[in-house]
């Protein structure tokens, strides 16, 4: 079967099946926002149809794509576990990261700082606190995320670097107003 033929078969199983895959994905997901189905389906797509060849073999289609799609649905929920609230952290973890961020050793953070940085994660991109929260909250390695979340390490490393510049810049404005305060 030629390779354009291969991707007409895919482009037809996709449209005509479209909503019986994403009926499938929301029965799978707890989440069952229209997006996130929608999403999770152009994914398992995208990777098929920019593939060509890499499916060949494959004698039963329905059953080869409804099958990435658990595989992506696990993956997502695999995800989903790294993350964790921030509020349930522990102290200590707390302040190691706002040293982390300023550079130095400092166990006299006002509460107030504490608050300022919980509230500035929690409006960080979703990719930017997941890759925070495991690294710097729950100890995972760069390579263990990279495993369980299927992103290159370079890249995990790239956003938790904008991650920490974006805190430090929201942050500095409340560290200043607090100095300010003191004198």
């Amino acid at each position: 079967m030629s390779e354009q033929k291969q991707q007409n078969t895919l482009n037809s199983f996709f449209t005509e099946e479209y909503d019986r895959l994403k009926s499938y994905v929301r029965s799978k997901i707890e989440d069952s926002a229209e997006r996130d189905a929608e999403d999770i389906i152009q994914d398992v797509a995208l990777k098929l149809i920019t593939r060509p060849g890499s499916y060949t073999s494959i004698s039963n289609l329905a059953g080869f794509v409804y099958n990435a799609l658990r595989n992506k649905i696990v993956d997502g929920l695999r995800t989903k576990k790294v993350k964790s609230s921030v509020d349930d952290e522990s102290e200590e973890r707390l302040t190691n990261f706002m040293d982390l961020i300023y550079g130095r050793s400092d166990n006299a953070y006002s509460d107030e700082m504490k608050r300022a940085l919980l509230q500035s994660i929690k409006t960080l991109k979703p990719h930017y606190q997941e890759v925070i929260m495991a690294i710097d909250f729950e100890g995972y390695s760069y390579s263990e995320l990279a495993h369980d979340t299927n992103t290159p390490e370079g890249t995990l490393m790239s956003r938790r670097h904008r991650a920490l510049s974006l805190l430090h810049k929201q942050l500095k404005k409340t560290k200043e107003l607090e100095n300010d305060e003191l004198f």
